[in-house]
């Protein structure tokens, strides 16, 4: 395709590698940070030290603290602010982006203080453009490996094809294979959902619990996603796809997930505000654990792995007596019906 102007907002490990991508794809990438010391380094030294270490990043890329600028005369606006962050910086964006431009957002998370998911916030903040032309990026995308040129395969959702279909155009390349979908609810509850598993994950390493312990925990953690995105009004088949058991399996078995890290020092004892404070960086499962224990309420949803993380996040419960309430809970069948009657019966 041709090249484009396309605004990268923000500048953190996840945009800097995304704004990678749209440079290696010939486009013109405006990287926005709000730190004039990190847009001076990585235009004169080509790094962002802080988030992607010593990768070497183009010059096709320029860094500004000007929103502006940033998004002046851009085709694509490609949001990648934390999502407690997300409405501040729209806020800031919406002067500037225009009404044809191809909005993206690439965060996995809830609005804290609304629950609401990342489109409806950009949605609101951003009247100019219609809230079907807004697209997520979600799927199985460590920053770490994005920024090496490492194979990397993901989803854009949008409700109008035509727009999923403009994001893959302008993302996809040898190294980044793009699929599409239409389920936007699905892909961004599973985006969000598999950080709280992620946590239980690293909690359950910390404590020495083993694989078959971790397995069980990601397959059950995939069931209680569908259950509360199928009830969101999500599509059953998105879980099983790259933005629910792609991303889940990636983020809760490798050593670059932020929240497997998190999770890991609360297995070993530590305490959440000095893990917080050691990892320098957005958590976002904790703060999710949070949203989707009220969503799992609102919804009459029953989610016991959130449940329990909620407990020992925020109420003080010990991690090893969390395991031992779930593993005592009550009997029930595996096979749940989450998009209606299907499947192999027992026979009487």
């Amino acid at each position: 395709m041709s090249a484009r102007k396309v605004a990268v907002i923000v500048a953190g490990s996840w945009g800097t590698a995304l704004a990678s991508v749209l440079a290696d794809n010939d486009h013109d990438v405006s990287l926005w940070t709000r730190s004039q010391q990190q847009a001076d380094e990585i235009n004169g030294s080509r790094l962002n030290r802080k988030y992607t270490g010593d990768a070497q990043l183009s010059g096709r890329i320029t860094a500004t603290v000007s929103m502006e600028k940033a998004l002046d005369r851009a085709d694509v606006a490609l949001f990648v602010a934390p999502s407690a962050a997300m409405r501040g910086v729209a806020q800031l964006a919406r002067p500037y982006v225009g009404r044809g431009c191809t909005v993206i957002h690439a965060t996995k998370g809830f609005e804290p203080e609304t629950a609401k998911r990342m489109t409806a916030v950009l949605a609101e903040e951003l009247p100019q453009i219609e809230p079907g032309r807004i697209v997520v990026l979600s799927g199985p995308s460590h920053a770490e490996e994005v920024i090496r040129r490492c194979p990397t395969t993901v989803v854009v959702a949008a409700e109008r094809q035509e727009e999923a279909e403009r994001a893959q155009d302008v993302l996809i390349n040898s190294y980044f294979r793009v699929y599409t979908n239409p389920d936007v609810t699905g892909v961004e509850v599973a985006g969000a959902l598999k950080n709280i598993i992620a946590l239980g994950a690293g909690l359950s390493d910390g404590l020495g619990y083993g694989d078959n312990a971790k397995a069980a925990l990601l397959t059950r953690g995939l069931a209680e996603i569908a259950r509360l995105g199928v009830a969101m009004g999500g599509s059953a088949p998105t879980f099983a796809g790259l933005s629910g058991v792609g991303d889940l399996v990636v983020t809760c078995t490798s050593k670059h997930s932020r929240n497997w890290r998190a999770g890991y020092m609360l297995g070993q004892g530590r305490a959440l505000d000095e893990v917080l404070a050691t990892m320098g960086m957005v958590v976002e499962g904790v703060k999710t654990t949070k949203t989707a224990y009220a969503l799992a309420r609102q919804y009459g949803v029953e989610m016991p792995i959130t449940e329990q993380l909620h407990e020992v996040l925020f109420s003080g419960k010990q991690p090893q007596a969390a395991v031992e309430d779930l593993m005592g809970r009550g009997r029930t069948h595996e096979i749940e019906e989450i998009a209606g009657p299907s499947g192999k019966k027992w026979m009487r």
